[in-house]
């Protein structure tokens, strides 16, 4: 794996897409798969990853809080990101770990920019604030259909999950659209089994060709 000189001889892959795409399970299999051969591998995830971080996600996923604004909740999810940012992606890459993200900034542009409608510009230049400018050197989103993602999801919808379906289909329809032209993105097909996408996800992060 080739790190740029963005992230100091670390190198962070960020594994995307709509909930219920198999996201979690795909960085979790992936950071398993790495450690056989590079000792240095940290998983995180967002909202969360820090002490800090997650009594944030609490906040932001509590059903109970369905009064918040879509304003407030996109300074939750910043400061939630600035601060894993800054306590443990910057410091591990800066130590040459490969780092691997279940989301990032790319979450917020979709799910508060695109679907939500705060708009994907005001939102990508808010988190290039809140992660001190570090990008990913990899981004692979899980393209799924609608009704593969509800059937993943757990019977118990946190509070962004308890959208309805038009909020959904958008996210699913933003990823694809805002992602035109992003180099470090690889849109695979995330419908088809765990053993399946696993491979894929290895190709590209070997760096192999179909």
């Amino acid at each position: 794996m080739k790190s740029p000189e963005h992230n100091s001889t670390g190198c962070l892959i960020v594994i995307e897409g709509a909930d219920g795409c198999g996201k979690t399970t795909q960085a979790r299999l992936l950071a398993d798969y790495l450690r056989e051969t590079h000792p240095k591998v940290l998983l995180v995830r967002e909202p969360g990853g820090t002490a800090i971080g997650e009594e944030i996600r609490r906040v932001l996923l509590s059903p109970a809080h369905h009064a918040m604004s879509a304003a407030t909740e996109l300074l939750l999810y910043m400061a939630c990101r600035s601060q894993l940012t800054g306590e443990i992606i910057k410091p591990a890459l800066a130590d040459g770990k490969t780092v691997i993200c279940d989301r990032y900034l790319l979450s917020s542009v979709v799910y508060q920019g695109y679907a939500g409608g705060l708009g994907v510009d005001i939102v990508h230049r808010i988190g290039t604030f809140a992660t001190e400018n570090i990008e990913p050197d990899i981004q692979i989103v899980l393209d799924v259909s609608y009704e593969t993602a509800l059937r993943r999801r757990s019977m118990e919808a946190d509070r962004i999950e308890a959208r309805g379906e038009s909020f959904h289909r958008k996210v699913i329809e933003g990823y694809k659209t805002v992602t035109k032209g992003m180099k470090s993105v690889h849109i695979i097909d995330g419908n088809r089994s765990v053993e399946d996408v696993q491979k894929d996800i290895r190709r590209i992060v070997s760096g192999e060709k179909r």
